[in-house]
């Protein structure tokens, strides 16, 4: 089974952030994927800053990683920029770690202005982590997502459908990567 790792980059669970993870989620399993979700905040805290590769949930995480096809990396984008909480475990993934995986970026801030941080501040780190396929992603403001009284999301029929869109370009793109020849050359179990 395809494998997909979600990379959670807020410092709170309670993030509006996670109102674009659910509806990606959900839709990648309806279509029968594998998604596993990587939350910096759910991480101990003193074990990541630390950098504290003993831990077992740094461990699981890092397998987690290493073991998806696809990894979809949300933040929320503070001054211009990813989290610091992205940026920890970001700081953690093996220097080649993205090598032959599909990157789509999921990004959330207080205004359209900050769009261009996926360009100047996240593809430089995929890259130096041997990332080559990074997908255009979505950039969403936080005033397009609101809380339900249920504790959960609601999305502007705008926003469903460009994550949608990416949601169908990642697919489309996984379909591709399972039948590229060179597959096992990347090292990737066919």
């Amino acid at each position: 089974m395809t494998k997909i790792a979600v990379i959670a980059g807020s410092p709170s669970n309670g993030s509006r952030l996670f109102g674009l993870i659910q509806h990606a989620t959900d839709r990648l399993a309806r279509a029968g994927y594998d998604v596993d979700l990587i939350s910096a905040a759910d991480l101990p805290a003193e074990e990541l800053l630390r950098a504290n590769f003993n831990s077992p949930a740094i461990q699981e995480a890092l397998s987690s990683v290493d073991e998806a096809d696809a990894v979809i990396i949300a933040s929320p984008v503070f001054k211009a920029s990813y989290s610091g909480a992205l940026k920890t475990v970001l700081d953690l993934v093996p220097q080649k770690g993205f090598q032959g995986k599909i990157v789509l970026p999921l990004f959330i801030g207080g205004t359209i202005a900050h769009l261009l941080a996926v360009d100047y501040a996240l593809k430089p780190v995929v890259a130096a982590l041997g990332g080559t396929n990074i997908l255009g992603g979505v950039f969403a403001v936080d005033g397009w997502v609101s809380r339900t009284e249920h504790g959960g999301y609601e999305l502007t029929e705008q926003l469903r459908e460009r994550l949608d869109a990416a949601i169908g370009d990642l697919i489309d793109e996984l379909g591709h990567y399972a039948s590229a020849p060179n597959r096992t050359e990347q090292g990737q179990a066919v």
